[in-house]
């Protein structure tokens, strides 16, 4: 029997809640309308285009969506590639697990913003892999980046759980 008392069980269905809410929410609302999801792509590449540009890099007039450094085919950031499904099932892990609110709402925004520092750092990468070759962003976007992206958010996660959310997890003897 699921008891709610029990904190695994309550952070496992409170975490299934957030993310059900959450997941309805962006399909039927947030998604259609497409507005949050241009703008965090424009974003991504338009830090991106500063730090190419910064490293030497030439690159051709932006479209929408595509990165394109000259004599490349360009990099098209879809909306699954611009993080905002990894900035949910963050702030959902870190409002799911118990720990108080203050640090939560410090922590949330500040890992959100280190996530989407880290995707812009992985385009950058995949553009700069992209002049090599494209069979080199294939492999990466897909292995490589997506390990490291999974990485670095549960590092935050067990950064929240061992520092910041003022729960022992040490087992206490009866």
């Amino acid at each position: 029997m699921i008891s709610f008392k029990n904190p695994l069980s309550r952070f496992l269905i409170t975490a299934l809640v957030l993310y059900t809410v959450w997941y309805s929410t962006y399909e039927f609302l947030i998604h259609p309308n497409q507005s949050l999801d241009l703008l965090v792509v424009q974003n991504t590449i338009d830090f991106s285009v500063f730090f190419l540009e910064i490293f030497g890099y030439i690159l051709s007039q932006p479209e929408t969506r595509l990165l394109k450094i000259e004599g490349t085919g360009g990099l098209f950031i879809g909306d699954s590639c611009n993080g905002i499904p990894l900035f949910a099932l963050f702030a959902i892990f870190i409002i799911a697990f118990p720990g108080p609110w203050k640090k939560k709402l410090f922590f949330i925004p500040a890992g959100i913003f280190l996530i989407h520092f880290a995707n812009i750092i992985r385009i950058i990468a995949l553009a700069h892999l992209q002049v090599k070759s494209d069979e080199l962003v294939r492999f990466n976007h897909t292995y490589t980046f997506t390990i490291l992206m999974y990485a670095f958010i549960f590092g935050m996660w067990m950064l929240w759980v061992k520092k910041y959310s003022g729960i022992s997890l040490q087992p206490t003897e009866k």
